[in-house]
């Protein structure tokens, strides 16, 4: 079953009548939100098979990134009510988590095996120690590259390649004539779209958001670099209108073979290899996501869980819900009728041992970039935040939103680099004063 069959059976599940008659005669429906992402799509077409195990019906509310982000921050800041499940990632849940509007997961069935979460996983989805959020998959990002439009340019992809390289190979792959852009990559507004990306790239460049003292420092000579960099390789190579692309339309550009690579999350690896939904499935390999040589690479840690608002009404059936969609019988459901390069990567210890998955080509590159990326020491010089491609503050949302939407104007010819790092630094040292920092 196909990313698009899938979509068709999640359109179905919606024709489900509302509600499911328990043996006691009392009806539950679960109200889902979640990000439109593929394998999150993929779950709505087998969510059939949990209600027949349960009896407990689900209604899906399936958004943009950013729209999902707005409306879930919404919903739970304001006690909305809205949903029974929401779909939420680092930054979020330590910070929900330790506000108390999350439902702790600390009494998970000994059969889910919650010792089996990647310990990257977890320690990112905690507080003080307790789970909140469930991951359905973990990623980093990596480099996914065409083999073909490598080797007719002459080159060869290190496991390991610097930013130079990349930008070297990327221009070698260009051909405007056929529509083939060297490079795709993020350059949408939104903090956890294009403004992830560019503050992971900067970590290897030697930038950070702020010194030891919380003081911003996005006026720097390091930052500067970073973004001229990347307009510059944009601009020589990747495709127009770059600055408001973000994952789903840099995945749909590189499935076309409109890229010959494309740096963004390592769970895309099973979208671009599927022949069902991918024209370039057969000449795609994997490296390392691009430094500068100062000990950083360019690559985040996230992961897309599930967690359940403590104000909600079905507390019991959600948690019935998350045992399944982030279980191991879930990936060898997926396995079983998909094939292993299908399932939900970078969650469980357990997929890594498989030696099934182990066969599967991005599998051990997919690992190596979760576990080179350090929330705890992301950048080169010290920071006082945890996060790689974001800070672990409540600010940080509000606030990179802003500097993000700079940052877009100056990749769409809107504004020079020099002035969006002047605007974004204005604008991050207003955020920080008001709050204290």
């Amino acid at each position: 079953m196909s990313i698009k069959s899938t979509l068709r059976a999640a359109t179905a599940l919606s024709l489900i009548s509302a509600g499911s008659v328990f043996a006691d005669g009392h009806s539950s429906t679960i109200t889902i939100a979640t990000v439109n992402n593929g394998d999150m799509i993929r779950m709505q077409g087998y969510t059939d098979q949990f209600t027949e195990q349960t009896g407990i019906a689900v209604e899906w509310v399936t958004l943009e990134e950013n729209v999902l982000r707005q409306r879930v921050t919404t919903d739970i800041t304001t006690n909305g009510g809205q949903f029974d499940i929401m779909t939420i990632g680092m930054y979020e849940t330590p910070i929900w988590g330790a506000n108390g509007w999350l439902v702790p997961l600390d009494n998970l069935s000994d059969e889910y095996d919650v010792d089996d979460i990647l310990p990257a996983m977890a320690g990112g989805l905690s507080h003080d120690g307790t789970l909140y959020a469930a991951p359905f998959y973990g990623e980093s990002s990596m480099i996914m590259y065409r083999t073909d439009l490598m080797e007719a340019a002459g080159l060869e992809m290190p496991d390991a390649p610097t930013w130079e390289f990349i930008r070297e190979a990327a221009a070698a792959m260009t051909d405007r004539d056929a529509e083939i852009n060297g490079i795709c990559l993020r350059g949408k507004a939104g903090w956890g779209e294009g403004g992830a990306f560019i503050t992971a790239m900067s970590n290897s460049f030697g930038a950070r958001v702020f010194d030891e003292n919380w003081v911003p420092q996005l006026d720097s000579a390091e930052w500067a670099e970073t973004l001229n960099f990347f307009v510059d390789m944009m601009s020589e190579s990747g495709p127009a209108g770059y600055a408001t692309n973000g994952f789903n339309e840099n995945l749909s550009l590189f499935q076309q073979g409109k890229c010959g690579m494309w740096i963004d999350a390592t769970v895309a690896a099973s979208f671009v290899t599927n022949p069902n939904d991918s024209d370039v499935a057969d000449s795609v390999s994997f490296a390392l996501a691009p430094d500068t040589g100062l000990g950083k690479r360019s690559n985040w840690l996230w992961a897309w869980a599930l967690g359940i608002p403590a104000g909600t009404q079905q507390q019991d059936e959600a948690m019935q819900f998350i045992e399944w969609a982030t279980s191991k019988d879930y990936i060898e459901l997926i396995a079983e009728n998909e094939g292993w390069a299908n399932v939900p990567p970078g969650a469980r210890t357990s997929l890594y041992e498989t030696p099934e998955y182990q066969e599967v080509p991005f599998a051990q590159m997919t690992l190596d970039s979760i576990l080179s990326a350090d929330p705890n020491q992301p950048t080169v010089d010290p920071v006082p935040y945890v996060g790689v491609q974001f800070a672990a503050i409540p600010e940080w949302a509000g606030m990179w939103t802003q500097v993000s939407q700079e940052f877009s104007a100056a990749y769409a010819g809107q504004q020079t680099v020099e002035e969006a790092l002047a605007n974004a630094q204005a604008i991050a040292t207003e955020e920080m004063e008001a709050a204290g920092y």
